[in-house]
């Protein structure tokens, strides 16, 4: 339905008229999923990728012209690294109690569009809320774990969970020994936070990240789960958080600099 000619005349069109400077850039493919009204534009390097957005200004403009409901833009980079991690991914799966998450890497292997078959987990696990604790609660309620949910005292007002306490840094970086041994008093073998690891074994149980480990990033996670900000954290804490993201390559920095202003402002 949309051509890769198409869509840069278009993105050099809004340039032009708006003043932008006349960067060169390359789009390597388009992709088009009908069902959702998505487009998804593959830019061949991340230089390209920022042109093609152009501050967030160029792609508004640009889903307006062609009046689709989402347009996201990739870089071919990206994606290739993407898929070295859920290669690396599926191996540490592979032949254990967590191999029901197969399909779901299978499945971003091909992304975009993000298309996940119904998977149901059977692991008995525990969600500790931070910092992505939405997304980690729909996380688990999308692969039909059976999990209870742990939190700090106040820290997610909108959410139902066990309040616990704990240091306000626990939000960006969860206590692994005190999470392990909750999940032993509950008999759980997963344990689901926002780890700075994709996934470790510790003593027979699992530790996961599943946003590290399947490497999707902030503003997906926010379009796929929603997002609550927590109310109780350490602020040093958020920037090493937010930096850690950035430069793997899951958050845009504008968004972190824009998170960071819109918490420390309250």
């Amino acid at each position: 339905m949309f051509t890769v000619d198409e869509i840069s005349k278009l993105v050099m069109g809004i340039r032009k008229k708006n003043g932008f400077p006349n960067s060169p850039f390359k789009i390597d493919e388009v992709r088009y999923d009908e069902e959702s009204d998505k487009l998804f534009i593959i830019a061949h390097d991340r230089t390209d990728k920022s042109v093609i957005i152009g501050n967030s200004f160029v792609i508004g403009r640009l889903r307006e012209r062609l009046g689709i409901k989402q347009l996201t833009v990739y870089s071919n980079l990206d994606l290739k690294i993407k898929g070295k991690k859920l290669e690396k991914a599926e191996n540490l799966v592979r032949d254990t109690e967590l191999d029901f998450l197969l399909p779901i890497i299978k499945a971003e292997r091909e992304f975009p569009p993000r298309k996940w078959p119904r998977v149901r987990g059977n692991v008995p696990t525990l969600v500790f809320l931070s910092f992505n604790a939405k997304a980690l609660t729909g996380f688990a309620r999308r692969l039909s774990l059976p999990y209870k949910a742990v939190g700090l005292k106040y820290a997610f007002p909108r959410l139902e969970y066990e309040p616990i306490e704990g240091k306000p840094r626990e939000i960006f970086f969860p206590d692994e020994r005190k999470l392990e041994r909750m999940a032993e008093e509950r008999s759980a073998g997963l344990v689901l936070a926002d780890f700075p690891f994709g996934l470790r074994w510790v003593n027979g149980k699992a530790l996961l990240n599943p946003f590290r480990f399947l490497h999707i990033g902030f503003f997906e996670l926010k379009y796929l789960f929603g997002f609550n900000r927590p109310v109780v954290y350490e602020g040093k804490a958020l920037i090493r958080f937010i930096a850690n993201l950035t430069y793997e390559g899951l958050m845009e920095s504008t968004d972190g600099a824009n998170l960071i202003w819109r918490m420390w402002k309250g």
